[in-house]
């Protein structure tokens, strides 16, 4: 069996907890759906963007610097259906009927698990955000078994502390405070999302120049 490489591995380890720890979008998505469905809505939630956030650990480790280097016009695609998708749900939130909003026939668990799954694999600064990490930690010499360890350790911190915190808010006072300023919530989820998506667009601009 091949050997790991553990300096990669605890590298890269290092830099996924800190980039999960961070407030974005992602965090706002899970508290959302939290919200919305309870704790297994959350937990589809963070389950869905464990996956989607492995996929392009996997696709960074695999390829993705070759697709930046090879076919930059891919990735710029990439970007924009992103950013597209981001606008979108940007004006689902802005627009919610917050009086119906803890219905229970308005949470799923499919929802929560498409939701987190979208927000994390169509996310271009967490493609970006990879790139930039994985080349200075990646080797040109590793082998197989430690490139698909560095993308299953990125899925598995990722989904362990967006489950955290979607369990630990469960049933909580914190819980019910969200849900008494739903309408802030959401429409803070929505002006934080346009100026993400915003803030990639004039990045892309920028570059053509």
């Amino acid at each position: 069996m091949e050997a790991v490489a553990w300096d990669v591995l605890i590298a890269a380890g290092t830099v996924f907890l800190l980039g999960a720890m961070s407030p974005g979008p992602s965090l706002l998505v899970v508290l959302r759906n939290t919200m919305i469905g309870g704790r297994r809505q959350g937990v589809m939630c963070a389950l869905g963007h464990g996956l989607g956030f492995g996929l392009y650990a996997g696709m960074a480790v695999y390829g993705l610097i070759v697709l930046l280097e090879e076919a930059p016009a891919v990735f710029t695609t990439l970007q924009l259906l992103g950013c597209g998708l981001l606008a979108w749900y940007g004006w689902s939130m802005w627009h919610a009927e917050h009086e119906h909003l803890f219905n229970d026939e308005m949470g799923s668990r499919a929802q929560g698990f498409a939701e987190g799954f979208a927000i994390a694999f169509f996310n271009p600064k967490i493609a970006l955000f990879l790139v930039a990490v994985l080349a200075q930690v990646l080797q040109p010499d590793m082998n197989l078994t430690s490139k698909a360890a560095v993308g299953l350790l990125g899925m598995t911190i990722d989904t362990l502390w967006y489950l955290v915190v979607a369990l630990v808010l469960t049933g909580t006072p914190w819980l019910e405070r969200l849900k008494q300023r739903a309408t802030t919530i959401h429409r803070i989820t929505a002006l934080v999302l346009w100026g993400f998506a915003l803030s990639v667009l004039v990045q892309l601009t920028r570059s053509q120049f």
